[in-house]
């Protein structure tokens, strides 16, 4: 590797005793110009296998051709190790030697030791080899249960620690504004406020256990023309500050984030890498954000490229750091310019200093500085022992599936159909999601991000790595004294109808028939959903659409069971299904939670994240719109109204709700209020029912959505039980961007409604503010939480 560098120098920084801020001023007023920079790139080991084929980061090939090989990239040091272990499929001991070895050679090539920071995706779990595979983000979506969220996030951050990573490039809080996108399923969905609240518990979850967690991508990337990956954004700064802003800024204020990622997507033709308007303005001068801005791979190398507006990419370097995005990834390019441009006065060396300020600052908050008891520099501390797919998780894995399934028909008569009620009966499953077990993960996991790559047999577990029980095994567990045949019936990515007529008859033969349908991930067109993977419309891939009504005219009793990274139109179809069932690639134990909830083993928790259209056109539409954006006969013939809204779904039971209460009629325009309603389970089953409160400002000085998620509480309720939930509300709750791009509360009358969804919203009342217009600035009320009582 590289030569041993001179004796290290040791000093202030080293010494833990001392503040964080002391140690960082000490250590930067020691470095050279060229130390100071090294400390804003990194490195991607992109291993040759002749045997993989495809890319894991969007044109990986085409972006890498300048890069330095390791030895010469870290000469004064580096700032980043990009996926060590994400990379090729790795046992953890390979991984901690090959994390080991690289450490010790950037501590040795600089005077003063300093490591890098090796960070790692954890969309779906940690992306290593044989990790956990969690249920996608849409489905943490489909929990409204922060808590649960946390705890994934913190079992995720245990891992990564244990294998001596320090940062994770997740969540994703974009907001979903087309579901045709292909990265709909890393989102948590359509309500920037269900996005905010479980990205922040993910965000406190991870940094729990010592991982800097990375907000991606800001902002505006799911709003692109046409759902197209990285296409421009047109949409205006009020939208952009009240829906796309509002998740971000929560996790930064309450979830004291470490690390911002940048989006690809031009907003009105300004590039966010190089946008100082957002990396510097809002993210650090408005809600007062003090970690490190991290560059989306290849973005600053994009700004030259893609978007055209550097000339080369010393001129992207340029753009980017003076913007405020402190370190480049996934390699370094442009940004091993920016000591020349110093020198050649183009950038002043206080632009440099303020992000290598920012980088040592997390280095010595993770102890990167810390020097070992015999006086050594630091060294990764890596349990190589560690079980990345230990029964703890499994057990995580499973609730988290268990609360996303959503049951979103039931004709009351198929569901729950319990084993004994089926015994000696026959069940035809058919579909493509019910034995291959890659249609149950996103395409950030481990198996389909890297190893789906390789041939078919590479790797165990039907080349998945881990195990993996898939529907129709589970069904054949559960229902062991049925008759269980299958029928794939048709392909998921080609549109090959060809065993249609097989799978019919298979389920006219059955006393009820389980039809398993929707997405398979991948990249950059290799699946129906995942990075790269947009859709024309939301008609169900391949010949699935046909599979499903050929089952439906043979009469038998059908389940439908979708598994997708997004919604998909169902209005053709479901009118005739007994009943229906929404997941969100749910991982692995999503097999065996299908299972217990068909079988009224677990009872249904999950609530849609985002609505499921009537029809595959007309989009993009969501349930955040002015009454304008609504169904308007008489305006226009299309009608957006959702076959499934925003918030649905059915549990083996029925909930009422009654005796809305609001406090006081009117508020201050900076004042609280308390709205409370009862829930009561009317029938014989346990409940967990999602209250849902909405607000809808009647009047103001811009046009403002009909109505709008307020908060939601998870109760859990008992046969016959009553439980009360009271909504602790702030009128800043009530704030939007005014005519003039202020954030102001106005006087007025607020409508409120209490329910179970978007649409079915049984309690209604007003409130009245009071007051003269207030702007809202700095520090502000982000949440509305529940007390259950």
């Amino acid at each position: 590797m590289t030569q041993r560098a001179a004796e290290h120098v040791t000093g202030p920084w080293n010494d833990p005793e001392l503040p964080v801020d002391e140690r960082v001023e000490s250590l930067l007023g020691q470095m050279t110009l060229e130390e100071k920079v090294s400390q804003l790139g990194s490195h991607w080991e992109m291993r040759e296998d002749e045997e993989a084929q495809g890319e894991v980061a969007p044109m990986e090939d085409a972006m890498s051709s300048g890069k330095l090989p390791f030895e010469r990239e870290i000469v004064d040091g580096e700032g980043h190790l990009t996926r060590t272990y994400g990379t090729v499929a790795l046992s953890v001991p390979e991984g901690a030697a090959d994390l080991r070895r690289r450490q010790a050679a950037i501590v040795e090539a600089n005077r003063f030791g300093i490591p890098a920071i090796a960070h790692e995706e954890c969309l779906t779990g940690y992306t290593a080899y044989q990790a956990t595979v969690y249920p996608t983000s849409l489905a943490w979506g489909a929990t409204f249960n922060p808590e649960l969220i946390e705890q994934m996030a913190a079992a995720i951050g245990r891992d990564m620690a244990a294998t001596g990573v320090q940062q994770g490039l997740s969540p994703v809080l974009d907001v979903v504004r087309d579901a045709r996108w292909g990265r709909v399923e890393e989102t948590m969905g359509e309500d920037p406020y269900v996005v905010g609240t479980l990205g922040t518990a993910y965000v406190k979850g991870l940094q729990s256990a010592g991982i800097i967690a990375t907000l991606k991508h800001f902002a505006g990337y799911a709003a692109s023309r046409a759902a197209r990956n990285h296409a421009p954004v047109h949409m205006g700064r009020r939208e952009l500050m009240d829906l796309i802003f509002f998740p971000f800024e929560m996790a930064v204020r309450e979830g004291k984030v470490g690390s911002v990622m940048n989006s690809y997507a031009d907003i009105d033709g300004e590039a966010p890498a190089a946008s100082k308007w957002l990396l510097t303005d809002v993210l650090r001068d408005q809600w007062g954000f003090d970690g490190t801005v991290v560059a989306d791979y290849w973005s600053v190398a994009f700004l030259e490229k893609m978007h055209r507006v550097a000339v080369d990419q010393a001129d992207a370097a340029r753009l980017a750091i003076s913007a405020g995005l402190d370190v480049e990834l996934p390699h370094t390019g442009g940004y091993r310019t920016l000591s020349q441009q110093v020198r050649e006065g183009r950038i002043d060396e206080a632009v440099i200093d303020r992000s290598v300020r920012r980088v040592l600052r997390q280095k010595v908050e993770l102890g990167l500085l810390d020097l070992t008891e015999d006086g050594k520099p630091w060294q990764p501390q890596i349990d190589e022992s560690v079980d990345l797919d230990s029964e703890s998780n499994r057990r995580l894995a499973r609730r988290v599936a268990a609360e996303s399934l959503v049951l979103v028909k039931n004709d009351g008569g198929t569901l729950p159909a319990a084993p004994e009620e089926l015994a000696g009966k026959r069940i035809a499953v058919v579909g493509p999601s019910a034995d291959e077990p890659r249609t149950m993960m996103g395409c950030y996991s481990f198996p389909n991000h890297v190893l789906a790559k390789y041939p078919a047999g590479t790797f165990p577990h039907k080349g998945i790595g881990l195990p993996m029980p898939t529907i129709l095994e589970s069904l054949r567990q559960a229902y062991a004294d049925s008759e269980v045949t299958y029928s794939v019936g048709a392909a998921i990515v080609e549109h090959d109808a060809s065993q249609i007529e097989q799978a019919a008859r298979a389920a006219a033969e059955a006393d009820m028939a389980v039809v398993t349908v929707g997405d398979v991930a991948g990249m950059f067109g290799a699946g129906t959903s995942g990075e790269g993977c947009d859709a024309e419309d939301l008609r169900l891939p391949g010949a699935q659409q046909e599979l499903v009504e050929a089952v439906l005219a043979t009469g038998t009793p059908t389940v439908l069971v979708v598994i997708s990274g997004r919604p998909y139109a169902l209005g053709d179809v479901a009118e005739k299904c007994a009943a229906i069932v929404q997941g969100f690639f749910p991982g692995e134990e999503g097999g065996p939670a299908v299972a217990d909830l068909l079988t009224g083993t677990a009872e249904p928790a999950g609530r849609l994240p985002i609505s499921i259209p009537a029809a595959p056109g007309g989009q993009p539409s969501g349930y955040i719109a002015a009454p304008l954006g609504q169904n308007s006969q008489g305006v226009s013939n299309l009608d957006p109204t959702p076959l499934y809204p925003f918030g649905h779904g059915l549990s083996y039971t029925t909930v009422e709700y009654s005796d809305l209460s609001i406090e006081s009629e009117e508020i201050a325009v900076d004042g609280t209020v308390n709205i409370s309603a009862r829930v009561t389970n009317t029938g014989q089953r346990p409940a967990s029912e999602v209250v849902q409160i909405y607000f809808g400002d009647r009047n103001a000085q811009v046009a403002r959505p009909v109505r709008q998620l307020l908060s939601y509480a998870r109760v859990e309720l008992q046969p016959g039980e009553t439980k009360e939930v009271t909504f602790w509300v702030h009128a800043d709750r009530f704030a939007f961007t005014g005519l003039d791009y202020t954030r102001i509360v106005e006087p007025g009358a607020i409508d409120i409604w209490v329910g179970p969804s978007s649409g079915d919203l049984p309690l209604s009342g007003e409130l009245l503010l009071v007051g003269q217009t207030r702007e809202v600035t700095g520090d502000r009320v982000m949440t509305t939480p529940a007390r259950i009582s």
